[in-house]
């Protein structure tokens, strides 16, 4: 069971959640992705793997190259600042690039929703320790519910399947040993508000 909840922590790991979910979205909601020819959508999606997966991860690896980080994992509350706050300016220069795309402005709202999650998972972090991971994965539920409240059977799917996969890394997380139940929630909670909020305001 440990080992099983550890491979889902990698799998759903927080900076795999914008690539997952805007590729979810560009396949199954007809309103953001329809007139995108396959390049264009390799070329979005190849922008958002750099910016928000390759460019954090290159930058933490160096951290614990360097001793600024014990592991990947950053069991520790302060070794999470560092990588948070450049892996923040990375989803803002993401942003910022994404706006110079003719895209839906649902893309757009996500990727700032995710800017303002990160933020406040780091300001929260300066004093305590809150789940990451619960962080992005309440983000993508977010997200689709948001899309799907006035497009229902579209999104309704991926949204029970989320919730599924909302409690699955819950109980990894807790089994991990890595959080307490409420640091747990009150990252679910602040993903999905922050989503929430800002793809449906967008």
């Amino acid at each position: 069971m440990p080992q099983l909840a550890r491979w889902l922590s990698v799998l759903l790991h927080p900076l795999f959640m914008p690539v997952i979910v805007l590729t979810v979205l560009l396949h199954v909601d007809p309103r953001i992705g329809w007139y995108m020819g396959p390049t264009f959508r390799w070329t979005l999606l190849g922008l958002v793997v750099l910016m928000s997966v390759v460019f954090p991860l290159t930058s933490t690896l160096l951290m614990v190259r360097n001793g600024l980080v014990s592991r990947l994992d950053m069991p520790m509350r302060h070794e999470r600042i560092g990588p948070y706050a450049v892996t923040l300016l990375y989803y803002g220069a993401t942003w910022y690039l994404i706006t110079e795309f003719p895209l839906h402005p649902a893309i757009g709202s996500f990727l700032l929703g995710s800017c303002a999650a990160l933020l406040l998972t780091l300001l929260i972090t300066l004093r305590w320790k809150i789940s990451a991971h619960m962080v992005g994965i309440g983000g993508a539920l977010g997200t689709m519910v948001a899309l799907g409240w006035y497009f229902v059977p579209p999104l309704f799917p991926w949204v029970i399947g989320t919730i599924l996969l909302c409690g699955l890394l819950g109980t990894a997380r807790l089994l991990s040993g890595q959080h307490s139940p409420v640091q747990v929630y009150a990252g679910a909670a602040l993903g999905f508000v922050c989503l929430f909020v800002a793809v449906l305001a967008g």
